[in-house]
């Protein structure tokens, strides 16, 4: 059975309506003003939840210019890991005007620690919840740290292995904590289709019991709807005000218009899905009268036999039927049925007893 959790007053969780994040990421470009105007237009823009990320580049890693501190194969080709950090970290001085600002708006605003220390700072501005990046899945003191806060833990698993994931989630749940969601991430920027593996959602619900989501680093909105329709209770996808303004996250950030629509379309998918149900709909009852059954396609003299010329199953519903035509075939009419004639059994003589 699959637990849930709550942020602000908001379950997260089977049944749940899709709790949406935008992710800001570093799509401030270093400007407070702009942070300020992204989270305004996220929550315009539909969505439930705004996430910032709490690092600086000493706490993710090394001013080294070594190769292996360098990156490759990305879209931040050559860029040393510490110029990244540095050029895409939100300044921590931020953080309590802008969650100053959320709570007027009415906006969860929570965060992504990369270290304890940011644990600690974020843990003083009272977040509603703690989001563990893919890269620190495996980072076990860290989640321990997160998971001791007694807040609710969204943890990615991109780049994980099946163990891998238990091991985190036995190290969050072993310090008595199971407010978590596990979201389904593929850890390459921009994400490919093919390499996303949205089939992953249930089998990860089912294979832990926690409520299961999305980190979408895709381009456009369509994996998101895909992932709500297999399951998904939580989407996480980064928001831009423009990708003109550029940035390290900018190529696959939504804007707000294409977040708007995004948000809509995972509505929509949901009122799709639906539950479980066989019978007609309030509106599909009105459509039965409209299925087939059997008429009389030919004038029919009384006496006359009736075959599968002059019988046939046809719209509307207002005949016998379609079952009886075996039935009613070689029967004779007790009276003159006129063409388009709906049939019924006082129309008909009664036939021999089947045996």
């Amino acid at each position: 059975m699959e637990t849930a959790i709550t942020i602000q007053g908001k379950r997260i969780g089977r049944g749940e309506p899709c709790f949406i994040v935008a992710e800001m990421s570093a799509n401030h470009g270093m400007k407070y003003e702009r942070a300020v105007e992204i989270l305004h237009a996220a929550g315009e823009a539909g969505a439930d939840a705004v996430k910032i990320q709490t690092y600086t580049p000493e706490t993710i890693t090394l001013d080294a210019r070594s190769p292996r501190f360098q990156i490759h194969e990305t879209l931040w080709e050559g860029k040393y890991l510490y110029d990244l950090y540095r050029e895409a970290y939100m300044p921590w001085e931020w953080q309590p005007k802008l969650m100053k600002e959320a709570r007027r708006i009415g906006l969860p605003l929570f965060s992504t620690p990369f270290d304890a220390t940011a644990v600690d700072f974020l843990e003083g501005l009272g977040v509603p919840a703690h989001k563990i990046a893919s890269f620190e899945a495996v980072d076990l003191p860290l989640l321990r740290k997160v998971a001791q806060t007694g807040k609710p833990v969204i943890l990615s698993t991109g780049m994980c292995t099946l163990g891998e994931i238990e091991e985190a989630v036995r190290a969050i749940a072993g310090e008595g904590n199971r407010r978590l969601v596990l979201l389904k991430c593929t850890s390459a920027y921009p994400a490919p289709p093919e390499e996303m593996n949205l089939r992953t959602i249930p089998h990860l619900a089912e294979a832990f019991g926690f409520p299961v989501g999305l980190s979408d680093h895709s381009l456009g909105w369509e994996a998101a709807v895909t992932a709500v329709a297999l399951g998904a209770c939580l989407v996480e996808k980064h928001f831009t005000l423009s990708r003109d303004d550029g940035g390290p996250d900018a190529a696959f950030s939504l804007e707000p218009k294409e977040f708007r629509r995004m948000v809509q379309a995972v509505r929509t998918a949901e009122k799709a899905l639906g539950a479980v149900r066989y019978e007609p709909t309030e509106r599909e009852a009105a459509s039965r009268r409209f299925r087939r059954s059997l008429f009389a396609v030919r004038d029919i003299r009384a006496g006359e036999l009736l075959t599968r010329e002059n019988v046939r199953s046809i719209r509307p519903a207002d005949g016998l039927h379609p079952r009886y035509l075996e039935t009613v075939l070689g029967r004779a009419a007790l009276r003159e049925i006129p063409r388009g004639t709906p049939l019924s059994w006082d129309l008909i003589a009664a036939g021999p007893e089947k045996k």
